[in-house]
């Protein structure tokens, strides 16, 4: 089956931009990439595939990668998800049928379906499931991780889980992989327990392990965040959580709460008691994007939002680069008088 997949998918590639006008039609072409919403053919721009590279590996064509998510695969992803299909081999029948291929002969025997999972996955079950397995941070490789990033103060990060041997797949096809990872748990406005997303890390917690998308989300993340403790009248939020914990090195004691994307960030859905929202932002276009998304959502509904922008990329970039001291002094700044002492004192 993984060399007719493999085999499957490279025609599709030689053809990557037909297989998109008919499976990812509300999409089009700009430059070397076809952009849509995402991989069940909704309108939108924040997945690109890529119409011209290699025959396979990484830059192969008809590889795509969704910004808003993470999710990335191939056009035999594309098929399953723009069609609804289950099983690989009605994948498989057509992919066949578009490229117009012969189709197999049927197997005398066919084998029995495997059982379904009780918890489909990368449903918010199955999020609560890899939460609740993972163990506290305290004495792993993940505290090693943020260290090494410069974040040394980790006090209210208890939506920040270690899990030693979390499931990587790099796509539909191949073998599963374990990895250590960095388990964050995204929540509602009730603390309850949505999505999850995974850092896989290197075994010596140095940096992230050596795959091609370390970091993935699953569950339900619209409107949620991973949260670093409870916000009531003043809260900042931004995309990553490395950039979260960065400023909080400068502002230690302000709720916090990290979006995961850019598209996600300018849906985060706010307190009732809310009146004032820090908006962290990366400095490029699809940060920029968010910003202005949240500031606007933020003023109809009488919230004060204030954008702290960092000297370089991020806010993490910031602290590795620059240093506490310089990070504490830019943002100082940059906030409201009254929340210097409120919420800079005694910073780690």
């Amino acid at each position: 089956m993984a060399r007719d997949a493999s085999d499957l998918a490279q025609r599709l590639g030689r053809n990557a931009e037909a297989v998109c006008r008919e499976y990812l039609s509300n999409g089009r072409r700009e430059g070397r990439y076809w952009l849509v919403g995402d991989v069940q053919n909704n309108p939108g721009r924040s997945m690109f595939v890529r119409l011209k590279g290699t025959e396979s590996g990484k830059g192969a064509a008809g590889k795509w990668t969704d910004a808003a998510t993470g999710d990335h695969g191939d056009l035999l992803d594309v098929i399953r998800e723009s069609c609804g299909l289950l099983d690989f081999k009605d994948v498989a029948d057509e992919a066949r049928r578009f490229l117009s291929l012969p189709q197999p002969e049927p197997d005398p025997q066919p084998r029995p379906r495997p059982r379904p999972s009780s918890a489909p996955a990368g449903s918010p079950e199955s999020a609560r499931r890899l939460v609740s397995m993972s163990q506290p941070i305290t004495g792993t490789i993940v505290e090693t991780y943020l260290r090494k990033r410069g974040i040394t103060a980790l006090h209210g990060t208890g939506a920040l889980r270690f899990h030693p041997r979390c499931y990587y797949r790099p796509d539909s096809y191949s073998p599963t992989e374990t990895w250590p990872a960095m388990i964050a748990s995204v929540t509602d406005l009730d603390n309850r327990i949505t999505g999850a997303h995974r850092t896989w890390l290197s075994p010596d917690g140095s940096g992230k392990a050596p795959i091609d998308t370390p970091r993935r989300a699953m569950g339900d993340l619209l409107g949620n965040a991973v949260r670093f403790d409870r916000a009531t009248q003043v809260m900042a939020a931004g995309e990553g959580i490395e950039t979260m914990l960065s400023l909080r090195m400068a502002l230690p004691h302000m709720p916090m709460v990290a979006a995961l994307s850019a598209a996600h960030l300018a849906a985060i859905l706010f307190p009732a008691t809310l009146r004032r929202l820090y908006i962290a932002r990366d400095d490029d276009l699809a940060g920029d994007n968010a910003m202005a998304s949240l500031v606007e959502r933020a003023q109809a509904v009488g919230i004060e939002a204030i954008t702290l922008s960092p000297r370089l990329g991020d806010f993490n970039e910031d602290l590795r680069t620059l240093g506490i001291d310089a990070l504490r002094a830019a943002v100082r700044v940059q906030i409201a008088p009254e929340d210097v002492a409120r919420f800079m004192q005694m910073a780690a």
